[in-house]
């Protein structure tokens, strides 16, 4: 059994969700485990991740009113926690009716992720926040190519 870390940096726009698919796809690939299990984990309380359709960007902009109606923005004594503005709180409350963490199986060297399925972090905040995944993989290396 092996396992490897990384973290990975991602710059937000603001509110909405970010592909983040491919950096952990490309640091999976090389890091030779044929079969395990990927776990990713978001440092922080105002963001989260899902997994989510890739195709139609109509799912991600659907999700996202949702979530607007779901939890309204802070101001006018909504919410007692507003030192940090009008959309701190609300971002809490979001990342803790999603997901701060994903385990995600790894099969032949690639997370086992359907078609349609992408990672994403979602940005709970209105302005462009730096955020941080860290990854976790554990699981057995691929075998080596014997010569003939």
């Amino acid at each position: 059994m092996q396992q490897r870390t990384h973290r990975i940096e991602i710059a937000t726009p603001g509110r909405g969700l970010v592909a983040v698919s491919a950096p952990i796809l490309a640091w999976v690939a090389a890091q030779g485990i044929a079969t395990g299990l990927l776990t990713v984990w978001c440092r922080h309380t105002s963001a989260s991740l899902l997994v989510q359709e890739n195709a139609d960007p109509d799912v991600r902009d659907d999700l996202e009113t949702f979530f607007r109606r779901l939890v309204p923005e802070g101001g006018g004594g909504r919410y007692r926690h507003e030192t940090e503005g009008p959309d701190d709180m609300p971002a809490h409350i979001r990342a803790a009716l999603t997901q701060t963490q994903l385990s995600i199986p790894v099969e032949r060297g690639r997370p086992v992720l359907g078609t349609w399925q992408g990672i994403y972090l979602y940005e709970h905040r209105t302005a462009p926040h730096r955020r941080e995944l860290a990854l976790h993989l554990i699981g057995e290396a691929a075998e080596p190519q014997r010569r003939r």
